[in-house]
């Protein structure tokens, strides 16, 4: 099973709330009740269940395509 993380965009510095969103999961059932989770959250859900977490690397600004 695997777990696909990416960090929020509109968490400033300093700031003390969940800083990464589950995007998707493969290889099994899981349901997810937050919108946000900490690292460490993801890391022990991945680990009770046996999952590998990959962590998503963000797209470039001039990358992403404007509407």
């Amino acid at each position: 099973m695997k777990i696909y993380v990416r960090e929020r965009n509109k968490v400033g510095e300093g700031v003390e709330q969940p800083k990464y969103r589950i995007v998707a999961v493969t290889g099994g059932q899981l349901q997810i009740e937050a919108p946000h989770f900490r690292k460490f959250e993801i890391e022990q859900i991945a680990k009770d269940i046996n999952a590998q977490v990959v962590f998503l690397n963000p797209v470039p600004d001039d990358k992403k395509k404007k509407h």
